[in-house]
């Protein structure tokens, strides 16, 4: 069973995201917003189905801002997937698992 990791620094990031060998979900959250805390037990649905063949990174943009600037986050929740260190697919706002995955292209991982 995949778990869901924060990467709380730079470093995590790079590391767990951007230095993965299999696609990375990453959700772009915040502490404040009621719907980033809504989307979370969907991720843990997404990450038990897909299980190693993919992994699922928090990253909090008010404690992680350049990271967030980086790749243009401008609504929380964002929940991107990551291939090959590089973003390709983005679901924006709280949604059910299989919505979060259609958006995402995550039928086939």
């Amino acid at each position: 069973m995949t778990t869901i990791t924060h990467a709380d620094t730079p470093t995590d990031f790079d590391k767990e995201v951007l230095q993965s060998t299999v696609p990375v979900v990453v959700d772009f959250w915040a502490t404040w917003c009621g719907p980033c805390r809504m989307v979370t037990p969907e991720l843990e649905k997404l990450a038990t189905a897909h299980g190693d063949a993919l992994k699922v990174v928090k990253v909090d943009i008010d404690a992680n801002g350049a990271i967030a600037a980086r790749y243009g986050i401008q609504s929380v929740p964002t929940i991107a997937l990551f291939r090959d260190g590089r973003p390709v697919a983005a679901s924006i706002g709280a949604k059910p698992r299989a919505a979060i995955e259609a958006d995402l292209g995550l039928t086939t991982v």
